[in-house]
């Protein structure tokens, strides 16, 4: 294998979508020892936290604290999520390097996760793209439930392609498609992904994948088998969606590096030190 083929950027996101539907309420000083241990760990991207309502995610409720107390490090893109215009001015005080907006697959969970039709939430998009953009910030765009919706059921992959057109189009720099309830397989992933790719390259795509029937690892192998080198995890397995009935945890990071390692490629991340980091939160969300 090339050696530009077995790089694998990972996308560490247990302090954000990891830590979202914990019910344990964690102090913000938590937060920022997390990052700061997934910082030392070698991730080159992490996503820290969401500019959300505190009311609809009370776990995000100290973004801004958040993002204030973390130590940066050169080379580390630490990415944030902004729904809206009052997110990414949120995101744009507290000095975030990347936006991310979400968008659904499935008209149901776009109503259930952000109060109204993909249509609307894509408008909703628009001038928040814009601004980033113009603020020199790298945009995320992602598309939830490409896999499956925990209300509608199976999703099309034309419905996942018209989303990400339309992303793509108002101006984001990757594209993140998502197993949000993980009920994926290896050939509906490879159906949705090699759709997704006719619309631009693999350097602009990521997977997002939640380990719900334990499949998440072989859809990883399903996406790498098309090109895809980057992907999230969760230290941990943390995370679910608060809006996603059934979702369980992220695919664990720990359990990703290893599969990657054992297949040659290559992450350059610290496995111990994500291994202690894992353990040091779940310690902290047990009180």
């Amino acid at each position: 294998m090339p050696a530009a083929d077995r790089y694998v950027h990972i996308v560490e996101v247990s302090p954000r979508d990891g830590l979202q539907n914990e019910k344990t309420l964690l102090p913000a000083a938590d937060k920022i020892a997390l990052v700061d241990r997934l910082s030392a760990a070698a991730f080159r991207t992490i996503e820290v936290t969401s500019f959300v309502s505190p009311k609809a995610v009370p776990q995000m409720a100290d973004a801004a604290e958040v993002m204030a107390g973390i130590t940066r490090r050169a080379g580390v893109r630490y990415a944030v999520l902004t729904p809206n215009q009052r997110g990414l001015e949120g995101a744009l005080a507290a000095k975030a390097d990347s936006i991310c907006v979400f968008g659904s697959a499935s008209e149901s969970f776009s109503q259930k996760n952000i109060n109204c039709s993909i249509a609307e939430s894509l408008e909703r998009f628009r001038p928040v793209v814009a601004a980033a953009r113009a603020a020199g910030l790298h945009v995320r765009g992602t598309v939830s439930c490409a896999l499956g919706c925990p209300y509608e059921g199976e999703v099309a992959p034309e419905a996942v392609v018209g989303v990400a057109r339309e992303l793509l189009e108002m101006g984001v720099d990757e594209l993140s498609i998502a197993d949000t309830i993980g009920v994926g397989t290896p050939d509906a992933t490879s159906r949705v992904f090699d759709a997704v790719l006719a619309l631009t390259e693999s350097s602009r795509v990521n997977g997002h994948f939640h380990d719900t029937y334990q499949r998440a690892l072989v859809n990883i192998d399903a996406c790498l088998a098309l090109g895809v080198r980057s992907f999230d995890s969760s230290a941990a397995g943390l995370g679910g969606c608060p809006f996603a009935p059934g979702a369980t945890g992220n695919v664990a990071t720990e359990s990703v590096l290893e599969h990657l390692g054992a297949r040659g490629y290559e992450t350059h991340i610290d496995v111990d030190a994500v291994r202690q980091a894992g353990a040091w939160i779940r310690s902290r969300l047990a009180g």
